[in-house]
């Protein structure tokens, strides 16, 4: 039929045949993918996103933070309410959800969110350490929430009060780390904003809440991370050469300068610091990430859940044999440990009190490497 048509039109007969061909291609090729849409069509929506077991674990880790959730917004099983809230916000926002989400887990997130912004929560100088009593360690911890979720609030006014917040928090950071102190323990922080001494670990939760703020654009002295990554320094235990370099390829970091025991939970405490505040080929990071290849994380070691959290997020950091290793390690280690409720309890004395809320936090912060979404921890 085609080729009378070609025909009554003009066409020579060579060009009728090609031009029938053409056409009936065409026509065939149409089915094809008609077909194939209508496949596509019938398939089971999971199909097009197939999780994998850190996924699940994941979402049923999520739904328990959100079947703790009291009336007021927070979210917590044993004390320091506002902190474990803060700290259930990071895992949420770690895995992508966010408080203007049209979904339970969203709505569940922006009344938290809400909870950490009640005026009681805070004193008129911008602590947050008081009002639920974890101090200056609280106040780091929720100071680099607000800070990562500048931007994000369920409203433009919620926005507006997160920058609000986070700007008097971060002063308190700042001002505390001014106070006179002897020359070792200068540049860090610790359990209260008039401390006259410093331990790594209340240290890395200012430094880091100040680095994320300044990634904001917010009002942070370069001189106060520099100040905070040079009491880092002082922490690492291996000796320094007269240039200031190790003298150890590897290395750890200590509680507190000039303690000469290195741990698991502060070398990964401070390689994660080190790296968030630019130093990625600094010697210190380098011999950092070397010892902690060969000290893996252990169940039963002293704040497991803690320093895990470093540990993820800090060889995530450094790349190569180091990410690899300890993805693996850490996804065999918390894999096994989840409850059936998505729950992770700690096993080890230090933590085992801290309640589940906050060890399903820090796991979750642990696994959620993969995903990349909050900016502090973005390469």
């Amino acid at each position: 039929m085609w080729i009378l048509i070609c025909e009554r039109r003009g066409y020579s007969l060579l060009s009728s045949v090609f031009v029938s061909l053409c056409v009936i291609i065409h026509f065939c090729c149409v089915v094809a993918v008609n077909a194939h849409a209508q496949d596509a069509i019938a398939a089971p929506a999971e199909t097009a996103f197939q999780k994998d077991e850190i996924d699940i674990a994941m979402d049923k880790a999520i739904a328990y933070l959100v079947s703790k959730q009291r009336d007021d917004g927070a979210i917590i099983d044993k004390g320091h309410d506002t902190t474990m809230t803060a700290l259930s916000i990071m895992a949420m926002a770690s895995v992508g959800i966010q408080p203007a989400d049209p979904t339970p887990e969203g709505q569940a997130m922006s009344r938290a969110l809400a909870f950490v912004l009640r005026e009681d929560r805070v004193d008129d100088k911008g602590y947050f350490g008081r009002a639920d009593g974890s101090r200056m360690y609280g106040h780091g911890i929720i100071t680099l929430m607000l800070t990562e979720m500048l931007g994000m609030g369920a409203s433009p006014e919620q926005d507006q009060l997160i920058h609000d917040r986070c700007q008097k928090a971060i002063d308190v950071i700042l001002s505390s780390q001014k106070e006179r102190k002897p020359t070792h323990y200068r540049g860090g922080w610790r359990y209260e904003p008039h401390s006259k001494d410093s331990d790594l670990s209340a240290t890395v939760w200012q430094l880091m809440a100040l680095r994320s703020a300044r990634n904001d654009g917010m009002q942070v002295p370069a001189s106060a991370i520099a100040d905070a990554v040079e009491y880092l320094k002082r922490s690492y235990t291996s000796p320094l050469d007269r240039n200031g370099l190790p003298e150890k390829k590897a290395g750890g970091f200590s509680y507190e300068p000039h303690q000469n025991n290195p741990t698991f939970t502060m070398t990964a405490a401070g390689l994660l610091a080190m790296q968030v505040c630019g130093e990625y080929d600094s010697p210190f990071v380098i011999g950092a990430a070397d010892w902690l290849l060969e000290r893996p994380p252990k169940w039963e070691e002293r704040f497991c859940s803690y320093g895990t959290y470093y540990y993820a997020q800090g060889m995530y950091q450094r790349g190569g044999e180091h990410a690899e290793t300890a993805r693996r390690l850490v996804q065999e280690m918390l894999l096994a440990k989840q409850a059936e409720d998505g729950s992770w309890t700690a096993h080890n004395g230090s933590e085992k009190g801290v309640g589940a809320v906050y060890a399903t936090s820090m796991a979750v912060l642990s696994l959620s490497v993969k995903y990349h979404y909050l900016p502090i921890y973005q390469k």
